[in-house]
């Protein structure tokens, strides 16, 4: 027995050892092919789209964004090709010795480098942009020596291009890489890190359509990050571009404003199409190059840009609001005759001798003795609008002014428009301003001054009423895409409006404010403007001018707006807009172009000037209301169905 207990020792725990050894092999297969399972079948999609994804790198197509055209279909904003240099990730030594190398060919500094791998740290799966807009010849001398780089890429994309320039920098804007702010925004929803978007002026207003949708293509590289091709097509998303845009802008005339705009002042110029609301010409001087935004703007050019004390980036046609000086009598005349305070034809019962009292005494520039509308339009007399102003009572002024919206923004498709500002009340004026106004404050209002701030935008919408049959303004718009809509309305009678052009015109005939910018040709009229720069201080006035011009016989075709900051007198831009709607009108009536049409220019050159430049203005009986729907008999009026914003009337 001892025997066999010794023999079966032995062989009892080969037994144990070898069930044990097949114990751990079936568990280890049983293991492996878990793991085989959770590899190939419950995981197998994941780890190859892994396996794909490390030898396949995406890579974002930009959409071609949409065309800008004029009213004649001239380009404002195109595309043209532009180059991209990329960086496909890899170790940060390679990247940072292919940096190093990279650096003389593409003449990288410093800052660019950072930049790159700043906005690299917030994706590193996509490849690192080195240069967003590469210059032709660094593009070249890479082509050239490409092999010697691997993991670079020369990406052609299309690139935003403004052939006009600084002529439509403030209406056109610019577009730029998207912020990690304006990522985190609503309207951005959607977008990704690296996609330009517009920033400003139509193109920010727009961008929705104009942007489109940005594509994307995948490269295959090796284990190294090496670029081996570019995958099919088919693999990818293909850009949808963004879609094109009209204009009402007249380009040729934006073009001829930013030529003769006066050098060595800063100011701005409207133009509308008072029939469509349609803008003709918005120009802000000073201005800048959009085309210097375009891939991203150098810290130093923007600060100088944003330093300069002449404030290029500003938008002086909409952004900026000036008092508007006597062109403003005609809004505070329209409001008058509205509420019956005056008549036409009425002579004022205070002549002016240089100025009036009303509980302080208030001064005129002139001295122009009884007046009525006409010729205190003509005259542009501080005395007659004082009493017009009294007439009509500072509460009814800014009930009726409030009523009518004169605070309020036209709605032009800009982001750059400011609001307006008029005395809205007896509280708004104490919270603003810090003391409760006395009844005479309506006479510094009557003029244009005080508490009376308008773009010069507001001011040519509001003339529209003038120049128009029906006494309604149209909303200005740059793009072509919505039906005209109702601005404001004053309702003001054909008998008024042409009491109200009476005078307009006499501004620019003989002894008028402006009487040396006639014109030969068309119907032109309008009112200057000189506004106080600030109370007491020594800087020269603002210069405001006013005007509209069409055939003669016809209603105005043409209302243009014009702003120069000390410009001292509004005889000043008075034969800037007289030049601008000269070449506007004869373009479209095809008569040849005339750079001096005016006798102010034609008498220092030497040229003749025609009788009509000394003959008495002539009244024309306007012929054209067909052209306006709302004229005819039993039709609604724009914008009918609701009660016109700003109507006094029932």
């Amino acid at each position: 027995m001892e025997t066999t207990g010794r023999l079966s020792t032995p062989r009892a725990q080969r037994v144990r050892r070898s069930r044990g050894a097949r114990l751990v092999v079936v568990a280890v297969m049983l293991f492996l092919a878990g793991a085989l399972i959770r590899l190939q079948v419950l995981h197998g999609a994941d780890y190859a789209r892994t396996a794909r994804e490390n030898r396949m790198r995406p890579l974002a197509i930009p959409a071609p964004r949409g065309t800008i055209y004029d009213r004649h279909g001239l380009v404002i904003a195109e595309n043209v090709p532009g180059y991209q240099i990329q960086l496909m990730p890899a170790h940060p030594d390679t990247m940072a010795a292919q940096l190093a190398r990279l650096r003389p060919v593409l003449g990288l500094t410093d800052a660019d480098i950072a930049r790159a791998q700043r906005k690299w740290q917030r994706q590193k799966h996509l490849p690192m942009v080195l240069l967003s807009d590469a210059p032709p010849l660094a593009v070249a001398r890479l082509e050239e020596q490409l092999f010697r780089y691997p993991g670079v890429l020369v990406h052609e994309y299309a690139k935003r291009s403004y052939p006009a320039g600084a002529a439509v920098a403030h209406l056109i804007g610019y577009v730029s890489e998207i912020s990690e702010a304006e990522l985190a925004r609503p309207e951005f929803a959607g977008y990704q890190q690296g996609q330009w978007i517009g920033k400003s002026g139509l193109e920010g207003q727009y961008e929705r359509a104009l942007g489109g949708q940005p594509g994307m293509r995948f490269l295959e590289v090796d284990a190294w990050g090496r670029i081996k091709r570019w995958l099919p097509e088919s693999m990818g998303l293909p850009p949808v571009p963004g879609r094109d845009l009209q204009l009402s802008l007249d380009l040729d005339l934006q073009r001829y404003v930013a030529g003769i705009f006066p050098r060595g002042y800063n100011g701005a110029f409207v133009a509308i199409d008072p029939r469509t609301g349609g803008v003709l010409a918005l120009y802000s001087h000073p201005s800048f190059d959009p085309n210097q935004f375009i891939g991203g703007i150098s810290a130093e050019h923007y600060a100088r840009l944003r330093d300069d004390p002449n404030k290029p980036l500003l938008d002086r046609a909409a952004g900026s609001r000036q008092p508007p000086a006597s062109t403003w009598k005609l809004m505070v005349a329209a409001m008058a005759l509205d509420l019956n305070a005056i008549r036409p034809e009425e002579i004022m019962p205070i002549p002016c001798t240089g100025g009036m009292w009303f509980g302080r005494y208030a001064r005129c520039w002139g001295v122009h003795g009884y007046q009525d509308l006409m010729h205190g339009i003509l005259n542009s007399c501080d005395v007659y609008f004082y009493q017009v102003g009294i007439r009509i009572g500072l509460k009814r002024f800014m009930d009726l002014g409030s009523r009518l919206g004169f605070q309020r923004r036209t709605g032009i498709d800009l982001p750059t428009e400011v609001r307006n500002e008029f005395p809205l009340g007896l509280d708004w004026f104490q919270k603003t301003y810090g003391y409760a106004p006395n009844e005479n404050e309506v006479m510094t209002w009557s003029i244009g001054q005080g508490a009376v701030v308008m773009t010069p935008l507001k001011m040519a919408v509001l003339y529209a009423l003038l120049a128009r049959p029906d006494g309604v303004a149209l909303m200005p718009r740059l793009a072509e895409t919505d039906t005209p809509r109702v601005a404001f309305d004053m309702r003001i009678s054909e008998a008024n409006l042409n009491i109200m052009r009476m005078g307009l015109r006499r501004v620019v005939g003989p002894g008028g404010t402006a009487a040396q910018s006639r014109l030969e040709n068309w119907d032109f009229m309008g009112k200057t403007g000189t506004a106080q720069a600030c109370q007491g201080c020594a800087l020269r006035d603002h210069a405001w001018f006013v005007g509209m011009a069409g055939p003669k016989g016809k209603h105005p075709e043409i209302v243009a707006a014009m702003f120069i900051e000390h410009g001292q007198h509004g005889y000043f831009p008075s034969g800037i807009v007289a030049n601008a709607v000269n070449f506007y009108l004869n373009r479209k009536y095809g008569r040849p172009f005339d750079p001096y049409p005016t006798p102010r220019e034609r008498y220092p050159r030497g040229l003749p000037v025609g009788p009509w430049v000394n003959t008495p203005v002539e009244d024309y009986v306007m012929t054209d209301t067909d052209e306006y729907p709302s004229m005819r008999p039993g039709a609604p009026r724009p914008g009918a169905g609701a009660k016109p914003a700003g109507s006094n009337r029932p």
